[in-house]
């Protein structure tokens, strides 16, 4: 995952019902722990219910994931990053455990090529997210995020809120994360694997093709930012605004 606003941060993928045991393993070249994410399917977008939804996240649409994929159980942490990369860019630098932050789109994707992994795209991050669930978020929010009001101010050690039914924590709050796709819109068409918007989109969009999504929300950010379903979008050269 990568963040922004606050901290631009880093969560790795490679998201179905919910598997009882998530399967697990550890990544020795970052030393994180991954779960495997069933294949599936999911409404991507608004969820029902929710009042807060921005008009790019409003068109839903059922999306089929027919692979299994990794992605982080937890944002990278400051700790990883080190050893995988011998740098530390974070602004709230701290513990092992902290999240990195103030990474790239460029720098994310060379650090997940890095530990033979990749971005997750913007569909499997919100799988993933959801954690079978169909809401705006996976849990109460002061259990599962640390944002606006609960963050005082900065970042904090992976891990600690809630998890979602994957067994993923931080998914949302925390920090910003990176997906590997360009921003685009939704159409509600149903899909199968989509990874970013089709090439007719960018040809009558093409200023869209500069951006990338951002998930999650982040530890500055207030409720409204802090769902499932928001989009936010950046340059890939941005590395947060604080």
């Amino acid at each position: 995952m990568l963040t922004v606003w606050g901290a631009v941060a880093l969560t790795v993928g490679t998201a179905a019902p919910v598997a009882a045991q998530p399967q697990t393993k550890v990544n020795p070249k970052d030393g994180l722990t991954y779960v495997m994410i069933p294949p599936g399917m999911f409404l991507m977008g608004c969820s029902q219910g929710d009042s807060e939804c921005e008009p790019n996240e409003k068109m839903t649409r059922s999306v089929t994931i027919t692979k299994g994929f990794w992605i982080g159980q937890t944002p990278v942490t400051q700790g990883a990053y080190m050893k995988v990369t011998g740098t530390n860019p974070s602004k709230f630098k701290g513990d092992d455990k902290l999240p990195v932050e103030k990474v790239d789109w460029t720098a994310a994707g060379k650090y997940c090529q890095q530990v033979d992994m990749r971005l997750p795209t913007e569909a499997e991050w919100e799988y993933a997210a959801r954690g079978g669930k169909p809401g705006a978020r996976y849990g109460e929010l002061e259990a599962i995020a640390w944002y606006s009001k609960n963050a005082m101010g900065k970042t904090h050690d992976v891990g600690q809120k809630q998890p979602n039914a994957y067994g993923l924590y931080d998914m949302i709050g925390n920090v910003w994360q990176w997906t590997e796709d360009l921003m685009g819109s939704y159409d509600g068409a149903a899909t199968v694997d989509p990874k970013g918007p089709a090439d007719s989109f960018l040809a009558a969009y093409p200023d869209w093709g500069r951006f990338h999504p951002l998930r999650g929300g982040s530890w500055i950010n207030d409720a409204t930012l802090v769902r499932v379903s928001f989009r936010n979008y950046v340059e890939i050269g941005f590395r947060g605004g604080i």
